[in-house]
């Protein structure tokens, strides 16, 4: 096999092995698991936001609870904010693309609400903001970011920072944790 190819399947391994090992971040995704779950049962939404890779991972993950992930079952309320391309361009020209994620949560959540972002450097300005709206409306705020937390890590009910800088690294964690929060969230609810 080429080098560089292995070099890669390596570094993704060890992150998520640094992942395995860490006792503090395992609980943090526990407690997410638990709000979100608590989140769905009294009836309130889960909404995801991130750019770029993050809200493709964003879009994923809302997916798998308003479809299914391993159970035949009932959707859940959950949706990424960035979906309505005309809403997101009309916004971004006439206010700022900063703000595209905030009306929106001032628009449509209600004290309860989940708010999911993913940053891989934790300083997207968009998320910020949302996360700062969220805030004033009692919305639960969660954030998936990489090792630092960047300036998520001071506005987040909860922080899961991936242990790495590298970018493709944290998205491909974010994943695995994002399907890891899903599938017990689903287990969670319908048994």
């Amino acid at each position: 096999m080429n080098g560089k190819i292995k070099e890669l399947i390596a570094a993704s391994i060890e992150v998520k092995r640094q992942v395995l090992e860490d006792a503090a971040l395992q609980q943090t995704i526990q407690q997410v698991i638990d709000i979100v779950t608590t989140a769905f049962q009294k009836g309130n939404k889960v909404l995801f936001c991130g750019n770029g890779g993050s809200a493709a991972d964003a879009q994923h993950l809302a997916a798998e609870f308003s479809g299914r992930f391993y159970k035949d079952r009932k959707a859940l309320p959950s949706e990424a904010l960035h979906c309505n391309t005309s809403y997101i361009t009309a916004v971004a020209n006439d206010y700022s693309y900063d703000v595209i994620y905030s009306r929106l949560v001032d628009g449509m959540c209600i004290a309860g609400d989940v708010l999911i972002g993913l940053s891989t450097s934790g300083n997207s300005g968009n998320i910020l903001k949302a996360f700062e709206t969220a805030k004033e409306k009692g919305v639960i705020t969660i954030g998936m970011t990489g090792a630092s937390g960047g300036k998520m890590k001071a506005i987040s009910d909860c922080l899961i920072n991936v242990p790495s800088t590298d970018t493709p690294r944290i998205q491909e964690s974010h994943i695995l944790i994002g399907h890891i929060i899903c599938q017990l969230v689903e287990a969670n609810i319908f048994g």
